[in-house]
């Protein structure tokens, strides 16, 4: 049975919802041929998975998105609204954050509580780059009628930053960790043993 939200994880999930937002408060840089803009929203979504988890991580971010896809003006520069969803060059990414802070936060539940630097290094590279990438790209591609491989090479302006985003949210997310253990649910196996007349017994 899926454990209920306590007002504890409200709070965190409209702190980080709320986080993603403010990040893009400092507008968007366009570079390239495409019109996707570098922002500093991914890490908040980095940041969302890292800290909170994929259950609660997912909910913040799509609190957000359901918020700016309403027209609140919470996407970097002050946009909002369904075109950024559907039509844009940029409509992608924000389903890939989606997938992105899912994978993020599963990676890092079974790192925890050690949350050792190099493998939280390509968890989040995993989630907060390559599975963004994944559905970002070819939407792009498409809205723009580019060739896949065009697409590509045109989203490799984001990698440098995104790296950077990498590094600093495994640095905050250990931190944080340490100090406020168990944001997120340890994955551990549960084993169980069934003795002669059928009962089971679970560690």
């Amino acid at each position: 049975m899926t454990a209920r939200l306590t007002v504890r994880d409200l709070a965190q999930i409209a702190i980080f919802a709320a986080l993603i937002a403010a990040l893009g408060f400092p507008g968007a840089i366009s570079l390239g041929a495409s019109t996707v803009p570098i922002t500093f929203q991914t890490l908040g979504v980095m940041l969302a998975g890292a800290i909170l988890g994929a259950r609660k991580g997912f909910l913040a971010v799509l609190l957000l998105l359901a918020l700016a896809a309403a027209g609140l003006p919470l996407l970097s520069g002050g946009r909002g609204g369904l075109v950024w969803f559907t039509t844009s060059p940029s409509a992608g990414y924000p389903y890939g954050w989606l997938l992105g802070v899912v994978v993020i936060g599963l990676l890092t539940s079974l790192l925890l509580p050690r949350y050792p630097f190099w493998p939280a290094l390509g968890a989040t590279v995993l989630g907060g780059i390559v599975a963004v990438y994944v559905i970002g790209v070819p939407v792009t591609a498409i809205n723009l009628g580019l060739p896949l491989w065009a697409a590509v090479v045109d989203a490799a302006k984001f990698l440098p930053g995104d790296l950077v985003k990498v590094v600093v949210t495994v640095l905050v997310a250990t931190q944080v960790h340490r100090a406020y253990p168990g944001l997120i649910p340890l994955r551990r196996k549960t084993l169980s043993t069934e003795h002669v007349d059928g009962t089971r017994v679970q560690a």
